[in-house]
């Protein structure tokens, strides 16, 4: 088989992917991009191929009848989630996967990470030893919490909310999540529907928001969301940068409404130097860092390399399989 790829392997995930797949063809991109965010433009050869791998236009994937199975590098699919795309694919019977299974597990980590730094007061410490270097032994004790018995609402109830939640069963958390339409079957967790998140806001200590970017996300995170919450509450972003108010964010947390913040995602990124949320106390900024890990391109290549497997098999129980 033919397979294209625009995915810029790192040298040893590469070696890897070629030995591994010596038996087909290997189409490079010449605008292969290690940035698994960023479109991919029309390339030609991708005309030649019966699979895809990485991050092609979706425009062109809609124009080509050859084009059998399609790997994303991303476990957001939201250019590819549009009606004249999946009506492609389900004409053509193109299989369409996302990498939901390689960024679950990393990012559910870093939301514990960050729960439990704020709770136990450890960014307020570090400012302490690069700043004062004063001992604030009784206010940091006082101020430090456990998270057992805490609620937390994990709002987009997919592959990451899912492993968060497991990561989460230890501490004894009240744990919610949110999805469009439950289906009842989503285990231990209570499942609401999202459009009752509103009711549930002031009962949080904490709202991690899972999701992802489209026109009913757009700012969903809005003032009156964020005024709804109660004052003590913290609040997380490793969805869509385009789901946030940030004016409203910043509103809330300079008004204390909210008492931190932990955002891994914004509206334009790089964040601008001069991005008032940069300064702002109680928010603390990841560049973007959530799905990552040392072994992040691996695991791509274990996921792609899984799936041939099972597409050479005639299987349709491709892993992380979305159309």
């Amino acid at each position: 088989m033919t397979i294209w790829t625009n995915v810029k392997l790192p040298p040893t995930e590469a070696e890897r992917f070629r030995r591994e797949l010596a038996a087909h063809e290997i189409l490079q991109s010449a605008g292969a991009s290690a940035n698994n965010l960023a479109a991919g433009g029309v390339d030609p050869l991708l005309a030649q191929a019966d699979i895809a791998f990485g991050q092609p236009a979706p425009g062109q994937v809609v124009q080509l009848p050859k084009l059998r199975w399609l790997q994303l590098t991303t476990a957001g699919y939201t250019r590819y989630d549009t009606r004249e795309f999946r009506d492609a694919m389900r004409q053509r019977g193109t299989i369409v996967c996302n990498a939901s299974s390689v960024y679950a597990e990393p990012c559910a980590q870093h939301v514990l990470a960050m729960m439990l730094s704020l709770n136990r007061r450890l960014p307020m410490a570090l400012d302490n030893q690069r700043g004062g270097h004063k001992w604030p032994y009784l206010p940091l004790r006082a101020e430090s919490k456990l998270l057992n018995g805490q609620t937390v609402l994990l709002v987009g109830y997919g592959a990451i909310a899912r492993r968060l939640a497991r990561l989460l069963a230890p501490f004894e958390m009240n744990v919610v999540g949110f999805k469009r339409r439950p289906a009842g079957d989503e285990g231990a967790v209570r499942l609401v529907p999202i459009a009752q998140l509103d009711d549930w806001l002031a009962k949080a200590d904490h709202i991690v928001n899972i999701l992802p970017a489209s026109a009913e996300t757009e700012e969903f995170f809005h003032a009156d969301r964020f005024a709804r919450m109660k004052r003590g509450a913290f609040y997380y972003n490793i969805g869509r940068g385009s789901t946030n108010d940030e004016y409203a964010l910043w509103t809330a947390l300079e008004t204390r409404t909210i008492a931190a913040a932990y955002i891994d995602a914004f509206m334009e990124e790089p964040l601008p130097p001069h991005h008032p949320l940069w300064s702002m106390p109680h928010c603390f900024i990841t560049p973007h860092t959530a799905g990552g890990d040392a072994n992040e391109y691996d695991r791509h290549v274990d996921l792609f390399l899984n799936n041939l497997r099972e597409f050479q098999s005639g299987s349709q129980n491709l892993i992380d399989r979305i159309m």
